[in-house]
């Protein structure tokens, strides 16, 4: 069993990496592996709306990490994203990331365990991870929760690791996420399936 963990922040070592840090630990000592992507700078394009992932079923920019990743969060079992905050909300390169991801590769991941982390000064937590949980609920993706909203809080990762209790809210998200890609698995192994999925409707309010 494996859990993508990816890092969308800039700085590769930084606050957001250090709270995947501890997630990943726990992860492990509950038997799961896991592995951190980095995204930081690495994305170049915001997604355009040219629908020809639709045909392509891939990003039609293929010069970057979004294709890559995706390959290996279909293959895995849970997926968790870790974003800094950025004026109260999901930092830019986050969201360029998870509109390219989910635009072309969103089917794939339907039933598949997800959770949003983030990491601030001071405020905008909640409107980061609320951001965030949108792809996963159009997606079919069952959200992970914890004790308490999936963020830290720390100026640098020195004042991360002085967050108590944002530190136990990682290992408590990691150890639900452990828990439930367990169940999927054994529900999978008794021969309980996905549900059957109906054709989608489309409505426009517009009249």
């Amino acid at each position: 069993m494996k859990v993508i963990l990816v890092n969308a922040s800039p700085h590769e070592k930084g606050c957001t990496y250090t709270a995947l840090s501890v997630i990943a630990d726990t992860l492990k000592e509950n038997g799961v592996e896991s592995e951190i992507l980095q995204v930081g700078k690495q994305v170049k394009h915001p997604c355009m709306g040219c629908y020809a992932c639709q045909k392509l079923k891939k990003c039609v920019f293929d010069d970057d990490v979004v294709n890559e990743y995706a390959k290996k969060i279909a293959e895995a079992d849970g997926f968790i994203i870790g974003e800094p905050v950025y004026y109260g909300g999901p930092a830019s390169q986050a969201q360029m990331f998870m509109d390219r991801l989910f635009y072309s590769h969103g089917s794939e991941f339907a039933f598949k365990p997800a959770a949003a982390i983030a990491s601030c000064r001071r405020g905008g937590l909640t409107a980061a991870m609320d951001r965030m949980n949108k792809y996963f609920t159009i997606a079919q993706m069952p959200i992970v929760s914890s004790n308490y909203w999936n963020g830290v809080h720390g100026n640098a990762p020195e004042e991360v690791l002085q967050d108590l209790e944002g530190l136990q809210i990682m290992r408590n998200l990691a150890k639900n996420m452990a828990w439930m890609i367990k169940c999927i698995d054994a529900g999978k192994k008794a021969g309980i399936n996905t549900p059957e999925q109906e054709a989608k409707v489309r409505t426009n309010f517009i009249r």
